[in-house]
């Protein structure tokens, strides 16, 4: 007796949907990842709020006071552009302009330089490389105003160390007053900024350099190439983007100096140490003008605005052209 053969059925079988599938979605469950990111920005608000508080409100405060002429007992009132064009017609705002600026690049590009070679002696492995880091960073643990004194009793103009020194050694014929003299003086102030600052641009560098594959470093010894073309083609092309932000802070905070110039010089003598930081403090606190000490912030505010969009540009061309 013959048995019974089914045909082959035509329909596929019935698959158990997994957790991913999207037939076992459940209605509204899309917008459940909602909570997560709700939760995100409450957690944030608070912080976010006072980043706002510290710092939008007093920017937007002081752009409202540069076009008032306002004053600490007097009330203010509204003159547009009057400050504004007082400020582009004064020659004590653009002096302290241009030394601030020619301060801030001077002193960085130094720092960097310095910062370069001591990032690259402390990247070698040597004994003690621990505690050599760690004395590397004292000048910049101490702080600005106890440097400020240091450099001004070491440079003094009677009983100075660096005088000593230099009379000791044959090198001058009388004691140089290097704060006192206006063609000595911002560069005594840029002398303390670097050994202070220094250490920092060497930190970031040596930050850097632990990113640079040793493979490369190996492969160029291999090639025979000398330490410095190495340097030069292999690690330098890596670190420089981060020497490029590195320089940008450093920039940024020196176009800031207050208080070297303020300790050691308040400005003088003859205002050649006056930077827009003392001009503008100065203009605010011992001539109570509100609104036209408010000029001059707002215009150092533009300025590093300018210096940081500059170094932007800068460096989204490189990553452009390193990806092309």
């Amino acid at each position: 007796m013959r048995g019974k053969h089914r045909a082959p059925s035509l329909e596929q079988p019935q698959l158990t949907p997994g957790p991913d599938d999207p037939r076992r979605r459940v209605p509204g469950r899309a917008s459940s990842s909602a909570g997560p990111r709700l939760t995100g920005i409450v957690l944030l608000a608070p912080a976010l709020a006072a980043v706002l508080a510290v710092s939008l409100y007093p920017v937007l405060r002081t752009l409202w006071l540069s076009l008032h002429d306002a004053g600490f007992s007097t009330g203010s009132h509204f003159t547009g552009t009057a400050n504004l064009s007082r400020l582009l017609g004064d020659d004590l705002f653009w002096n302290a302009w241009w030394r601030t600026v020619a301060f801030a690049f001077g002193t960085t590009l130094v720092e960097t330089a310095l910062g370069i070679g001591f990032a690259l002696v402390l990247h070698q492995s040597f004994r003690g490389r621990g505690w050599a880091r760690a004395a590397v960073l004292i000048p910049w643990a101490i702080p600005t105003v106890v440097t400020s004194r240091m450099f001004g009793w070491i440079f003094d103009g009677q009983s100075g160390v660096a005088n000593y020194l230099l009379t000791r050694l044959h090198l001058t014929d009388g004691y140089i007053n290097f704060l006192g003299d206006p063609h000595t003086a911002l560069a005594t102030i840029g002398l303390a900024d670097i050994w202070k600052t220094t250490p920092f641009m060497a930190l970031l560098v040596l930050a850097a350099l632990q990113t640079v594959p040793k493979e490369l470093g190996e492969s160029a010894k291999i090639d025979g190439a000398s330490p410095w073309c190495t340097f030069r083609s292999v690690t330098l092309p890596v670190i420089a983007p981060a020497l490029l932000i590195a320089a940008l802070i450093r920039v940024l905070d020196a176009f800031r100096v207050f208080d070297l110039p303020y300790v050691l010089t308040g400005g003088g003598p003859a205002d050649s140490t006056e930077t827009l930081s003392t001009f503008g403090y100065k203009t605010l606190f011992s001539g109570l003008e509100l609104g036209y000490g408010s000029m001059i912030a707002t215009a150092a505010f533009i300025t590093e605005v300018l210096i940081a969009a500059g170094f932007a540009y800068y460096l989204s061309r490189r990553y452009r052209a390193l990806e092309g």
